[in-house]
């Protein structure tokens, strides 16, 4: 697709400038029915709301008063990093705003705002923990300290507000507290009191966002100095803070999975708008060996509960898994962001995986309560610790990092749909709405109605579009779909006569209002393996269907627990939907048994290893037959405590 410099305006979290390099561009669009439509509605109408409650209680709002000095007493929380919840609920609350007004919200909105804003020092900085705890003493600890990371989401938040309302009260301060930055951190030689990065990458993507936003070249320029100067020894020389090698230099993705994430989430902005060719590199290199190595089959990223770290290639457990709701959202972010730059489909497609499964599941059907880490496999008689890196639903956490990143995503979520370019409109996420993108100023718009990802019909009609001019409407095949139709007018054609080239399915032509394109992706469900380096699970299989990974919950096989569960790969797979089924869904139902052994042995049953040989009295024999009941992972842990697993070991 060839590359576009002119589109209609973007109100989401990512507007690219008028100069940018990339192939394409977001397009707005609207979620009206469906799927993501029930899960935004939970969330603008449970999760949301809930925000400025659970921020009072937590000391988030009462820190900012007395940073105002409208108030007494001690600061609240464990973290330095406890603003960034504010400035997260924030955005969500601006994102939410731009589709549908509420006089409760915007009041909300505007008291928090107003405590922010009454916070900041007259040079700008912000940072309530250091203010209140540390004696105003700045800038003393970057490893551990968090302060560009909370400039970084108050950026956000704030360039969020400006889009969605047209205001300036929460820009105003962001623009302060990215000017005092700007005078503060720089290179040897600068003029700047501080060559220095943060322990937390996320300040880098948002001041390119403000570039976008104010067309001030300098904030541009400032995260540009932050991403390169990562990897030269400033914090250590660790890998978990980005530290070990810069990263035009790194081959792998390594450390902290969400500051990895975020920094190369600004490292990609940094390429599309300046055309750098070795960050962009980078960015796809670290992709490549991401996916390759170091994803779960949830699109969940981070193997170690210990430093919430990546591990190492093929180190992909299952009840250690940590996944944390975070990693997931920043690698929508970056991927979205790789998408755009390179117009390749395989980033939309983890976008899918991700947004389904180990995005999802990090908060409760309700809205209510969450997921901080998302393991595979939660075994039989499993003790729970507790705490935030609990395998229970939580209604907030001590580190509440992830609950306001959910609510911001999930109320964002329509400006990760769909694009477009010179050549036409790309369509990224099927939902049941419209999308509407630009053609040299001209809006070409197409309405969808679908039952994805229950059922792979996506029925799309033209409403808008320019006379007498040919454009591409591209349909994205998601990689796990393996047979696909489409009718165009009175025409059917599948893959042997409509090609998929990169991931996209190009309709072209000279389009009318009324036109139809109906895509049929083949959704049947179906059972994966994984590389056999992976050694978490080999010798098990994943029950998926469409974008859609399936577990067990121990509430549907009463009876006994899961660890002695096998599926039996030789009989078919079937679906049941279930209205009654925790809102409404499709399981997938398989065969299988449970595992037991032979009665006998020498060792009386003390010992759970057993020799090898096929020995009378020690080998495993199949049980009691049992009928698998499989729900999609993003649902569990939504009824009662007990056992979970994705990978099932085969018969």
């Amino acid at each position: 697709m060839p590359r576009t410099r002119s589109a209609l305006p973007s109100t989401g979290p990512v507007r690219l400038g008028p100069d940018a390099r990339a192939v394409l561009r977001p397009a707005a669009a609207e979620v009206r029915a469906g799927f993501w439509h029930a899960r935004r509605q939970v969330n603008a109408h449970t999760s949301i709301p809930q925000g400025p409650d659970l921020l009072e209680s937590a000391g988030n709002l009462h820190n900012l008063r007395l940073a105002a000095g409208t108030a007494q007493g001690e600061f609240q929380g464990a973290y330095p990093f406890v603003d960034t919840d504010v400035y997260k609920w924030l955005e969500a609350a601006a994102w939410q705003l731009a589709q549908e007004p509420s006089e409760d919200l915007e009041a909300h909105t505007d008291r928090i705002i107003s405590l922010v804003a009454g916070a900041q020092q007259p040079d700008g900085y912000l940072n309530t923990w250091f203010q209140l705890r540390e004696g105003g003493e700045r800038y003393q600890d970057l490893r551990w300290g968090h302060e560009l990371y909370c400039a970084g989401h108050l950026i956000q938040a704030a360039v969020a507000h400006h889009r969605a309302t047209g205001r300036d009260e929460l820009l105003d301060v962001a623009r302060r507290f990215a000017d005092h930055l700007d005078a503060t951190f720089g290179l040897p030689g600068s003029g700047r009191p501080i060559d220095g990065v943060d322990g937390h990458p996320e300040v880098e993507t948002a001041l390119v966002e403000l570039y976008r936003e104010t067309g001030e070249r300098r904030y541009l320029d400032l995260a540009g100095y932050f991403v390169d100067r990562y990897g030269h020894g400033l914090l250590g020389g660790e890998a978990y803070c980005q530290d070990r090698v810069p990263l035009r230099e790194a081959t792998d993705v390594e450390g902290h999975a969400v500051r990895q994430l975020y920094l190369l989430a600004g490292a990609t902005d940094l390429a599309t708008e300046t055309g750098d060719a070795g960050l962009r590199a980078a960015a796809e290199r670290l992709w490549r060996a991401m996916t390759a190595a170091k994803t779960h089959i949830t699109g969940g990223l981070g193997a170690h509960h210990d430093q919430e770290d990546f591990g190492d290639p093929y180190e992909l457990p299952n009840e250690r898994a940590y996944c944390e709701t975070c990693a997931a959202i920043a690698s929508v972010q970056w991927s979205w962001r790789l998408a755009l730059l390179t117009g390749e489909a395989r980033y939309s497609d983890l976008i899918e995986r991700t947004l389904y499964n180990g995005f999802l599941a990090g908060v409760s059907l309700d809205g209510e309560s969450w997921l901080y880490v998302n393991p595979l496999q939660v075994r039989d008689g499993h003790t729970d610790p507790g705490g935030d890196q609990s395998a229970r639903r939580t209604r907030w956490f001590r580190c509440a990092c992830c609950p306001p990143n959910v609510m911001r995503l999930l109320a964002g979520l329509e400006h990760y749909l769909s694009s477009s370019s010179e050549d036409g409109l790309q369509i990224h996420q099927y939902v049941t709405g419209r999308y509407r993108g630009d053609l040299d100023g001209t809006p070409v718009t197409v309405t969808a109605e679908t039952d994805y990802p229950w059922h792979g019909v996506i029925s799309l009609t033209v409403e808008e579009t320019p006379q007498d001019r040919p454009w591409t409407l591209s349909l994205r095949i998601p990689q796990w779909c393996r047979e696909y139709r489409v009718r165009r007018g009175s025409r059917t054609y599948d893959q042997t006569d409509a090609p998929v080239t990169d991931g996209w399915l190009r309709l072209e032509g000279t389009w009318a209002p009324g036109d139809q394109v109906v895509l049929e992706l083949g959704i049947e469900p179906r059972l994966t393996a994984a590389d056999p380096r992976v050694d978490a699970v080999r010798g098990c299989v994943a029950v998926e269907r469409g974008p859609l990974v399936y577990c067990l919950e121990q509430v549907d096989h009463p009876g006994g627990g899961l660890d002695d569960i096998v599926i039996d790969t030789t009989r078919p797979l079937a679906v049941k939907h279930r209205p009654d089924l925790l809102g409404g869904l499709i399981t997938v139902v398989a065969a299988g048994h449970r595992r037991r052994l032979l009665d006998g042995g020498s060792d009386g049953g003390w010992w759970p290893y057993r020799s090898a040989e096929a020995a009378p009295g020690v080998a495993p024999r199949a049980g009691e037959p049992v009928e698998l009941t499989a729900i999609p992972y993003y649902a569990w842990a939504n009824r009662q405590d007990g056992s979970m697993r994705v990978w099932l070991p085969t018969s």
